[in-house]
């Protein structure tokens, strides 16, 4: 499996996706987990970011707004996305880190306004 992430896809301004991502166990187990996303044009940018312990931190740009979460038993890290703004247009990827990068194939979110 590695990373494989679901879920994008159109949405109207103000609306909300969930975004998942499964992981294999030898890189989700207590270890942080994030989501990055990459706006056409420009850098990839984090996210959102989520340890084992669940401590949780967020660009300022979707603070308010996106929610990381984990499922321990299941081996996944979400993203709900609500109130969607057209800036947040961008391929999404998750990511972790185990002896190396592993980056998920990127679902891409599309906002209409």
């Amino acid at each position: 499996v590695q990373l494989q992430a679901s879920g994008g896809g159109l949405v109207q301004a103000g609306g909300s996706l969930r975004l998942s991502c499964a992981a294999s166990r030898s890189i989700f187990s207590g270890k942080t987990m994030s989501w990055y996303r990459q706006a056409p044009g420009k850098e990839r940018e984090l996210v959102a970011t989520i340890t084992s312990g669940g401590q949780i931190n967020y660009a300022d740009s979707v603070k308010g707004r996106f929610t990381i979460s984990r499922d321990n038993a299941q081996n996944t890290v979400a993203l709900q996305m609500n109130s969607l703004k057209p800036e947040d247009t961008a391929v999404y990827y998750c990511y972790g880190w185990s002896g190396h990068e592993y980056w998920g194939q990127g679902t891409l979110v599309t906002v209409s306004s």
